[in-house]
């Protein structure tokens, strides 16, 4: 931490010295092979902080289709209506900004160059769906008689962690280092799910609910650990001292229970060794 506050008050500082030989001052070699002038060495470990905006989007469609099999498992409600093909749910979006640190490691060859990096961020994407449908079916008898099947769904999720694992190429030029990346997508969330089936008969004006009915079921899973894949493009550039500032945009896209894509835009500061 101390090189790193030293590096950002040595950079203050070259302003105000430009009739000195700053290629004397062995601190301000760190990121540089041939002085202030010459190529930026980018090779080695590097670590930074960021702080980002980013807007999530969750596919709910599906995402309590198990649980509704499950309910109408070879029930006469299922056979009538196939209740289990229901589309109860819809999509949702959610925007936070989000905190977060990297780390990684370049190897360079002249200006090309080829790294894998650690990236984290903590934010909260929240969001929730709920629908519910509803089907008829009357018979001949007499009087006649009506069955209402109504199948009703919410579900929520919370991506409180997410980051990624990722391998990224470069092009140096001059001072910056553009680059893009692919990787692993990893993220922490709570998804809450659950399914309610009612099925009631109206006869002469008189509605009665079914035997055993309703049937809820649900499931929460909290810490939930989920996966996918990474993307984006950004550039870090060299400050003075190997610190250097980074700007890039991700994009994140999570294969769970809840189809989730998540778009950042990333500001940071970094410092390379």
């Amino acid at each position: 931490m101390r090189r790193f506050l030293l590096a950002a008050v040595m950079c203050g500082m070259t302003a105000g010295a430009q009739a000195a030989d700053l290629s004397d001052l062995p601190i301000l070699r760190g990121g540089l092979t041939e002085g202030m002038g010459g190529r930026v060495d980018w090779s080695g470990v590097y670590v930074g902080g960021t702080v980002s905006r980013g807007a999530a989007d969750m596919d709910y469609t599906n995402s309590t289709k198990d649980l509704l099999t499950k309910l109408v498992n070879n029930s006469a409600a299922d056979t009538l209506f196939n209740v289990s093909n229901w589309p109860l749910l819809g999509t949702a979006h959610a925007s936070s900004t989000a905190f977060g640190a990297f780390a990684g490691y370049n190897m360079q060859w002249t200006d090309a160059l080829i790294g894998i990096e650690l990236n984290y961020s903590h934010g909260a994407f929240l969001t929730s769906s709920t629908g519910s449908q509803t089907r008829t079916s009357t018979d001949s008898s007499t009087p006649p008689v009506t069955t209402n099947v109504t199948a009703s769904s919410n579900a929520s999720m919370r991506v409180t962690d997410f980051g990624s694992l990722r391998v990224r190429g470069g092009y140096a030029v001059g001072s910056f280092l553009p680059y893009g990346f692919v990787g692993v997508g990893l993220g922490q969330a709570d998804i809450n799910r659950s399914v309610r089936l009612d099925v009631t008969y109206t006869a002469a004006g008189v509605t009665n609910p079914a035997p055993g009915f309703p049937l809820i079921v649900s499931n929460n899973a909290n810490s939930h650990l989920i996966t996918g894949f990474a993307a984006g493009l950004g550039f870090d550039w060299m400050l003075c001292a190997g610190l250097f500032m980074r700007a890039e945009w991700e994009y994140l896209r999570f294969t769970s229970t809840v189809d989730t894509s998540v778009n950042t835009a990333r500001l940071g500061l970094g410092y390379k060794f």
